[in-house]
């Protein structure tokens, strides 16, 4: 924990009402600045207690702080530092370290993730016996998304017309494995717009989940640099906020950008085909947040006939996903999810519109625990895709 960091906290209290476990709680602790002042504590010799560990396992990451805060605090550098040195000094009990351990032998690895295919099919209707189990083991069953058929990309997808970029494009591992119909829509998007996209095959991890869990993503990071660096692209698309967060924090010799960011960046050059919706778009927090990336999807939905935008009440508040939060705080992120559905639905839109896997996947367990109808979901990817082709309708 860097003490030049925490002292640029002047306690000012600008973060309590973004801060999404302050909102639940009320608990000082559980603020940014409480969080802080725990840090100077053990920067000052406090070793870190269980209750210390508690508070910040509590914190979701979510930056909203960061967007908030006047001082320029880099609370964001100094969480990722807290959780490492949380991991390193501080013993979990037994059963805390199975869970944590077997998510991170799982999701950051996409053939385990394959593997798990088959289980996700049965992990609705076990949710109950898991739950009983571990609350961790029935949030991943409550969590599990309907599966899609699996779907390979080949290595490169020409562009449409005249080249205009030749880019790489992050496939991701849950995106890659749960959502591969959202990989599709923004390569075939990409390449309508005039880009070649180059799709390595073999790509691993980014290094996210790793990152914001307190371990190690050095080695996630170095094999992706490789990956891209080998490819031969200056511009690497991301469409998944925690992963564009991530890798800009490490890029060498590449830039990397998320897909609106860089859409909009490119400028539109196909035509806009008629879609008839009414859409709630949901602001990942790892893209508004973390990356600034606020304007630029509203920007390319607003650009298409006949759809119309519902902005969402507290748009700020984390839906409760924030990367492994949801698996490891099942129950302070369901209650975040059940308030972030409810204000969904609030918006009457036809169409939820997401930039992250894990907001998706987060959003419509909410949504499905609630016995309503639940609302589609899709991501801006293949709202453009439809637009761009004519379809009509978006599929989801």
């Amino acid at each position: 924990m860097d003490p030049e960091l925490i002292k640029d906290c002047v306690h000012c209290g600008f973060c309590l009402p973004t801060c999404p476990t302050y909102l639940l709680w009320g608990e000082e602790m559980d603020s940014p600045r409480g969080r802080i002042h725990l840090m100077q504590q053990h920067v000052e010799g406090t070793p870190i207690t269980d209750e210390m560990a508690g508070h910040f396992d509590a914190c979701l990451g979510c930056m909203a702080c960061v967007t908030a805060c006047p001082s320029g605090v880099q609370y964001d550098a100094l969480i990722e530092q807290t959780r490492a040195v949380v991991e390193r000094e501080h013993v979990r009990p037994p059963e805390e370290r199975a869970i944590r351990a077997m998510v991170m032998a799982l999701f950051p690895y996409r053939r385990r993730l394959r593997a798990m295919r088959l289980p996700m099919r049965l992990a609705p209707r076990m949710a109950g016996f898991l739950a009983r189990v571990h609350p961790s083991l029935g949030a991943m069953a409550d969590l599990a998304p309907p599966l899609s058929k699996p779907l390979r990309l080949p290595p490169l997808v020409e562009a449409r017309g005249d080249r205009r970029a030749v880019v790489g494009m992050l496939t991701g591992c849950v995106q890659g494995e749960f959502f591969p119909q959202v990989n599709a829509a923004t390569a075939r998007v990409l390449a309508l717009e005039g880009c070649d996209v180059v799709i390595p095959p073999r790509q691993g991890c980014c290094g996210a989940l790793a990152l914001h869990s307190g371990y190690d993503a050095s080695k996630f990071a170095e094999r992706t640099i490789r990956t891209f660096q080998k490819a031969g692209v200056d511009t690497v698309v991301v469409n998944a906020a925690g992963c564009g967060s991530c890798m800009k924090e490490y890029a060498q010799g590449y830039q990397v950008r998320d897909l609106a960011e860089f859409l909009v960046e490119l400028g539109p050059r196909a035509t806009r085909h008629p879609l008839p919706v009414s859409v709630a778009y949901h602001d990942a927090c790892h893209l508004a947040h973390a990356q600034g990336v606020r304007s630029q999807p509203r920007e390319l939905l607003g650009a298409i006939p006949g759809l119309s935008i519902r902005e969402v009440a507290e748009s700020s508040i984390c839906c409760g996903s924030a990367g492994t939060y949801n698996l490891f705080q099942p129950g302070p992120a369901r209650e975040l999810g059940d308030r972030k559905a409810e204000r969904v639905r609030a918006t009457g839109a036809d169409l939820l519109v997401s930039a992250n896997p894990g907001c998706t996947m987060q959003i419509a367990a909410a949504m499905r625990r609630a016995g309503e109808e639940p609302m589609p979901v899709a991501h801006t990817a293949q709202v453009l895709d439809a637009s761009l082709r004519g379809l009509g309708k978006v599929h989801t």
